[in-house]
């Protein structure tokens, strides 16, 4: 099995930042592509960025120029640094990653629990 775990989330003033974290771990091989997305009361799913395992980036334009996605292979973690955030940003943030374990050689995506995030104005 796979556990991803986010950390960094919490209350943040407009223009503030935050820096999230996703740990993965258990029986991983080995971890191809990882993102993050985010989900505000009333709203659908959306994707807010993700990284190729040769950290290839992709962002929404709601987000580009603002939050960088970064990963620590070493570490199986996934990072999302949060810049000039804006009220609107406010949602809980999901990690995910596509995983190879050592049991089964086909990919499966794992996601993690979220963590808040919240940008008062």
């Amino acid at each position: 099995q796979v556990q991803l775990v986010e950390s960094g989330g919490g209350l943040v003033q407009a223009g503030g930042s935050l820096r999230l974290s996703c740990a993965a771990s258990g029986s991983i091989n080995s971890i191809n592509a990882m993102a993050w997305y985010r989900q505000a009361p009333g709203k659908q799913r959306e994707l807010v960025a993700s990284i190729t395992s040769d950290s290839k980036t992709n962002y929404p334009d709601s987000v580009k120029g603002r939050f960088t996605i970064s990963r620590d292979n070493a570490k199986n973690t996934v990072y999302l640094q949060m810049n000039s955030l804006k009220p609107e940003d406010t949602a809980v943030y999901t990690c995910n990653a596509l995983v190879t374990t050592v049991t089964w050689a086909r990919p499966q995506l794992y996601w993690g629990q979220g963590t808040q995030v919240t940008v008062s104005s």
